[in-house]
């Protein structure tokens, strides 16, 4: 189990990250998503070891990641271009199996074949795709009980992602592990994730889990026989909403059975009822954020 208490780092008197604090179960898969820049990495390292935070800690299994060695022998972080260019895979296994006590050549041999990548060729060989490939193949054979994967789907192609998905979802469930996976793209990690936060430059402005994330939401497209403005729904408890004359759009908050019975008591001439796709409800949660968060889901 990972816990992250109000952990913080800076870098220059700057923050990158503050007051962080959240939860990833064994067996758990949890998404971090957030633009190039937003603090994913830090954070990612931080909970590795890498880092030491300026206030807050990182745990696994109860124990400090920064100061006891022996739980990051149970945690592999797959990081970007931590791979040894001039080597192979065959010697990148070699390198991680000393510091790793579960390593297992048996599952780099069958990921290696899996993937179509030849253990014997160098590394600088490689495609970008490869090498993502590549580190998760390692991050797999090291057997951990943590995975933490920063960008790890970027450059892959459709299919190589399809065939990560089924991987990370195989091996949590069978290993129990517990995975923090983070992207700048929420379409590449919302369907295998137990719960997704989007982190702001910051903080986490958001933490849900997949399946209750749009239980209380619904969108909702009226017209009425008169003009409407905001005032008319003070009623209900309201995410967004947009009033065009007879027409109204609104995102309500609350059980979707109730709010649609009270807006037909106002009588609409039409009333159409929409679920919130994921994109839509980050969306709407960051409004009135610095940040155009609508580049995380191009």
């Amino acid at each position: 189990m990972i816990e992250v208490k109000n952990l913080t780092k800076g870098f220059g008197g700057k923050n990158a990250i503050e007051d962080i604090s959240f939860e990833v179960g064994s067996g758990s898969i949890y998404g971090l998503v957030g633009f190039n820049g937003a603090g994913k990495t830090t954070l990612l390292k931080c909970i590795a070891g890498v880092y030491k935070p300026d206030s807050g800690e990182a745990l696994i299994d109860s124990k400090n990641t920064f100061t006891c060695p022996a739980i990051r022998q149970k945690m592999f972080f797959a990081a970007d271009s931590f791979l040894f260019p001039e080597s192979t895979m065959y010697k990148t296994g070699k390198f991680f199996a000393g510091y790793f006590p579960n390593f297992s050549f048996e599952m780099l041999d069958k990921l290696c074949g899996v993937f179509g990548i030849d253990k014997n060729a160098r590394l600088t060989s490689f495609s970008k795709g490869m090498l993502r490939q590549a580190e998760l193949i390692a991050g797999f054979s090291a057997m951990p009980e943590v995975l933490l994967l920063d960008e790890s789907f970027d450059g892959l192609d459709p299919a190589k992602r399809n065939l990560m998905n089924n991987l990370i979802l195989d091996y949590t469930a069978e290993k129990n592990c517990s995975v923090i996976i983070s992207s700048h793209n929420l379409h590449e990690i919302s369907d295998i994730c137990d719960r997704v936060a989007l982190i702001d430059g910051k903080k986490i402005r958001m933490d849900r889990s997949v399946d209750d994330i749009g239980a209380d939401r619904c969108k909702f497209r009226l017209v009425f026989d008169a003009e409407k403005n905001e005032s008319d729904f003070s009623g209900f408890n309201i995410k967004k909403i947009k009033c065009e004359g007879k027409m109204v759009t609104l995102s309500l908050i609350g059980s979707k059975d109730e709010n649609e019975a009270k807006l037909r008591e106002m009588n609409p001439l039409l009333i159409e009822k929409f679920p919130l796709s994921l994109e839509e409800i980050f969306l709407e949660e960051m409004e009135g954020s610095d940040y155009d968060f609508r580049e995380i889901f191009s």
